[in-house]
């Protein structure tokens, strides 16, 4: 097959003595039996995306690598140097369970440390949201966590946060690459000043823990922590090492965890994919619910920031909540503890994002507070806070399975969020009620919201000329209507404009720019399209809702929202 000739010089490059005899013969293997897998490992550098660098492991430009992380870390230590000229310079850095995290972790030390820069780094696995807890804890100007979330076995990454524990958003980000993008690799300083490196474990696991309790505990009785019964399993991952410690700190003593999912394993052997949102993810954990009747299900992505959750529903049958649900449920639960502790008056703010349900703005109103929507990924949520000093943060979430329970942590946080959870079911199951009914009576008081996403995977070079081409299409030839009713809005967040199709009007968007498009329906449906900033893939979002009188009009209202979604899908060929 024919390579091209930019391809080949960066293949020429990684030829050098720059790099190891191990690489180079990789490299040399590849070329004589698999010239795609060449191709496709050097055509591009990995970049930062919504969270962060992530991709497969192996050597190239396009692969997690110790060359490529050693890059980046290299890039990092001399903008922290230009950042804060003249201090005393700490980063941290946490790992996750996959394959070579914990060699990788080392490899971003060592440079870290070979640059004079004092290094903290986790003896061993922690899950996400302790690293962004750690780093403000240390009081540290920076911090690295070795994970690919919740992608593949083959999959690592490298996710950068800064000084306020958020994770890189603009300007920085692109500073930062800049100062990448010009380096050589053979300027990357591997030799390590092992008296710069300090390991950390316990002493912050606990100021993590009760962190996490002072945080997420609205005063449950202890009979009715005893009397929830839990299941909960970290799908191989790292929240092991902190979800029965936080539960068990907090007074829950009912926790069932899943022991065949109980042993950190990069390959995540019992499930197709580590990943929450996916309902196979859960399928042991349901059923050992159901084994045990148990009220309420977790379950952790690798790095445990995203949590899945089911509840019974009226029918005793075990239900599987979306992102969007436990989103809602958990952050009118925070406001109502918020009102009736008199804390609202005004000058707190929740936090979303453009793709969530737009049910959060009902809320937000509902309890005189803000409610600040930005693009995909935590980063934007933490950058709020930031942002908005004067500001009390409550709390928020994104469709993704993901939330952050006050400013501790500035990241999504499943730890601290099935803690949350945890008070939520117990209470309502004390008061005869339970999680799922408190949400049937929020679809009454605030609206019926119903959520849908497609993901739509695409590998390769080819994969990603396809969703490209996707994007080009909605853009330069929008459509005017979707089942039945008329498109009144498109919010392009590429080219920060928000066009009303009646009017013909055109407003600037705020926003970063982003490759994203949402379309508007006059029904109040909403439809986006966003490729993913670090898999393979492009999703859509569906939104739709409608206003019931009482409980009794679910049923029928759900089947119509139901019938809606089918038919925008269907109408924009995407099934």
């Amino acid at each position: 097959m024919h390579i091209d000739q930019s391809i080949l010089d960066k293949v020429n490059e990684w030829l050098t003595p720059t790099f190891d005899n191990d690489t180079q013969n990789q490299i040399k293997e590849m070329m004589t039996t698999s010239p795609k897998n060449l191709e496709e490992s050097f055509y591009k550098n990995l970049e930062f995306g919504t969270g962060g660098m992530r991709g497969i492991m192996g050597v190239g430009t396009n692969r997690i690598n110790k060359y490529t992380l050693g890059k980046n870390t290299q890039g990092i230590s001399e903008y922290l140097k230009k950042s804060f000229p003249g201090e005393d310079l700490k980063v941290v850095i946490a790992y996750d369970c996959r394959h070579n995290s914990d060699t990788l972790g080392k490899v971003v030390a060592d440079v870290f440390s070979a640059n004079g820069i004092k290094v903290f780094l986790f003896s061993e696995m922690r899950p996400t949201p302790e690293l962004s807890f750690a780093l403000k804890h240390l009081n540290c100007h920076a911090g690295i966590v070795l994970t690919a979330s919740h992608n593949p076995p083959e999959y690592n990454g490298y996710k950068v946060y800064w000084q306020d524990g958020g994770q890189l958003v603009p300007p920085q980000d692109g500073e930062i690459i800049e100062v990448i993008e010009r380096l050589k690799y053979s300027e990357i300083n591997f030799e390590a000043n092992e008296s710069l490196i300090e390991y950390i474990s316990t002493e912050v696991d606990e100021a993590f823990a009760e962190s996490t309790v002072a945080n997420a505990s609205f005063n449950t009785s202890a009979s009715a922590k005893s009397g929830l019964k839990i299941v909960y399993t970290s799908l191989h991952g790292t929240s092991i090492k902190m979800v029965p410690n936080v539960l068990t700190k907090a007074g829950y003593t009912d926790v069932n965890i899943v022991p065949e999912q109980a042993e950190p394993n990069g390959d995540f052997p019992t499930v197709v994919s580590p990943n929450p949102e996916e309902p196979e993810a859960l399928t042991m954990a349901l059923a050992l619910a159901e084994k045990l009747n148990a009220d309420i299900v977790f379950g952790t992505d690798p790095d445990s920031d995203r949590l899945g959750v089911a509840v019974r529903d009226t029918q005793n049958n075990m239900l599987l909540l979306n992102g969007n649900q436990t989103m809602v449920i958990m952050t009118h639960y925070l406001l109502e503890q918020w009102q009736k502790a008199g804390k609202i008056n005004g000058k707190q703010f929740i936090g979303s994002t453009i793709v969530s349900t737009p049910m959060m703005l009902e809320l937000a109103s509902a309890y005189n507070v803000e409610c600040k929507v930005g693009l995909t990924g935590f980063k934007w949520i933490a950058k709020f806070i930031k942002d908005f000093p004067e500001l009390q943060f409550i709390g928020g979430g994104e469709e993704s399975f993901g939330f952050m329970v006050g400013d501790a942590v500035r990241d999504k946080d499943a730890v601290g969020a099935i803690l949350l959870m945890c008070e939520i079911a117990a209470q309502a199951k004390e008061n005869n009620s339970s999680v799922y009914e408190y949400l049937q009576q929020m679809y009454v008081d605030y609206g019926f919201y119903k959520e849908h996403l497609i993901s739509l995977t695409k590998k390769g070079i080819e994969g990603a000329n396809e969703i490209k081409q996707m994007m080009v299409d909605l853009r330069e030839n929008p459509l005017a209507e979707i089942n039945g009713q008329r498109v009144i809005m498109v919010e392009d967040y590429q080219n920060a404009t928000a066009k009303n199709l009646l009017s013909g009007e055109v407003e600037t968007l705020t926003v970063p720019k982003s490759n994203v498009l949402i379309y508007y329906l006059e029904d109040g449906s909403k439809i986006c399209a966003r490729p993913s900033g670090t898999e393979p893939k492009i999703k859509f979002y569906f939104s739709v809702n409608c206003a019931i009188e009482s409980l009794s009009d679910l049923p029928e209202a759900e089947k119509q929202l139901d019938q809606k979604i089918k038919n925008i899908i269907a109408e924009m060929q995407l099934n």
